[in-house]
């Protein structure tokens, strides 16, 4: 929904905001005295559990390894554990946050359409629907790897799509990206906070994300609402997202402010996404409605928000047909982000897909995953040893530092921009008609600039 405070008299939603308030309190099983733990609280999204130890034993872990894990991690309580604690394989998944941000480009024509539309609200309707699309994804309970500082993920061959992702800090963990095509340019600049709370952490998304539609030139700047992952250790994990998303017309001032529901009683309002595409004047032109693990709507309205008389609710986006029992969860897209067969021709050595960690964990080998994360680590450690010792400062190679600093609701953030290198750098792989190609799954992974780990 729009912002609260505009939503007195808006007629089509004003009737929900009343159930808005049903927070997730209601649900809440606390273990306390059963269990014998402090500082935790079992959640579970679909209600009306009354054993509260029976839906804590339940998840992924073993009993052993539900409880060494809460001995460690008890303590961090109350901190941001983004970079700060060493974290075991059996809750990652085979991916790494630079991939995870590439999948915000599975449904990206929408924003082929965005700037192919001339009407300025459905631009925002087919750009906004883009930024709720991947929340089906997000939603998966395992946590990507780290990216290892110098760390990039290229894509091509999707939708005439080139994404570049580098690691451009270690502390605090950063990370910059760029996407392109003939319709749009994409750029983000991600810094993770988190607050570990026991069981369960929230996430606060201290990034900025901008995209341009070339035709127009039509800057669009996206703020996504904050996500809880619950049930970490005991129970079942599970993601909620309960926020506004809102996306502004930097060029034009409209803009679209979308509510998430937190999930309620017996899952009352999970996955549900209502709001109104505004002008500049913040008088409502367009409402939208849908779930974000399914598809979205939308409808012309009146000033009141009621929609106008002899339209209807319009599908702007679906899910698409997704793998069944999926041991990761992943989508069909997400299984492309880690196939070779989105990677371009001469890939760099700094890419994700390459890390060893990650592919012992997509074989399913646990025990050489693990070896591989904590020889990766101490690698990534000698590194900075050896450039401090020489005193040398770490340089992105494809995004540079600038002097902007922006606001966010969680924080300031220093902003990376993309210095087009890498356009270069592909253009002349590309037009150099080498057949000198090397199998790209022979090749070592390596983002590191400096000691005797060697150089991209």
């Amino acid at each position: 929904m729009g912002s609260p405070e505009k939503n007195e008299n808006k007629g089509f939603f004003s009737s929900v905001s009343s159930g808005l308030s049903i927070l997730s309190n209601a649900m809440h099983r606390s273990v306390n005295g059963l269990l014998g733990y402090e500082g935790v609280e079992v959640i579970n999204p679909e209600g009306g559990k009354d054993d509260a130890e029976e839906e804590a034993q339940r998840g992924r872990w073993k009993k052993e390894d539900r409880e060494s894990y809460w001995k460690m991690m008890h303590k961090y309580i109350g901190s941001d554990v983004t970079s700060m604690v060493t974290l075991p394989v059996i809750i990652f998944e085979p991916m790494t946050m630079l991939q995870k941000m590439a999948e915000l480009m599975e449904y990206s024509y929408l924003l082929d359409r965005a700037d192919e539309c001339e009407d300025p609200y459905m631009r925002l309707v087919y750009t906004s629907s883009w930024a709720i699309s991947v929340y089906f994804a997000f939603q998966r309970t395992w946590k990507p790897f780290n990216p290892i500082l110098g760390e990039t993920y290229e894509m091509v061959n999707h939708g005439g799509i080139t994404f570049l992702a580098e690691q451009v800090s270690h502390h605090p963990p950063m990370s910059a990206g760029h996407a392109e095509n003939e319709h749009f340019t994409y750029d983000v600049t991600s810094k993770l906070k988190t607050k570990f709370l026991g069981n369960s952490v929230d996430v606060y998304p201290v990034g900025r994300t901008r995209v341009t539609l070339k035709r127009d030139g039509v800057v669009l700047d996206l703020v996504p609402p904050p996500t809880k992952v619950n049930n970490l250790i005991f129970g079942r994990t599970w993601v909620d997202s309960p926020g506004e998303m809102i996306m502004t017309n930097l060029t034009t001032g409209d803009k679209v402010v979308l509510y998430f529901q937190p999930c309620g009683w017996f899952g009352a309002g999970r996955y549900e996404v209502d709001g109104y595409v505004y002008n500049s004047a913040e008088e409502p032109k367009i409402l939208m409605t849908g779930k974000w693990n399914e598809s979205m709507s939308y409808q012309p309205c009146d000033l009141d928000g009621e929609p106008l008389p002899n339209t209807e609710l319009q599908e702007v986006w679906h899910l698409a047909d997704v793998p069944q029992n999926d041991k990761f969860q992943y989508t069909y897209f997400a299984h492309k982000i880690n196939s070779f067969d989105t990677a371009p021709r001469k890939l760099l050595a700094s890419d994700s897909r390459l890390r060893s960690d990650r592919y012992a964990l997509e074989m399913g080998d646990l025990s050489k995953a693990g070896a591989e994360k904590s020889s990766l680590e101490e690698r990534q450690r000698a590194e900075k040893r050896t450039r401090e010792a020489e005193g040398h400062n770490f340089t992105p190679r494809w995004f540079d530092l600038t002097e902007e600093v922006t606001p966010t609701p969680w924080g300031d953030l220093e902003i990376y921009k993309y210095n087009g290198k890498y356009t270069e750098h592909r253009v002349a792989i590309d037009s150099s008609g080498s057949s000198d190609d090397v199998d790209v799954k022979s090749i070592e992974f390596n983002p590191w600039q400096y000691g005797n780990q060697g150089t991209n």
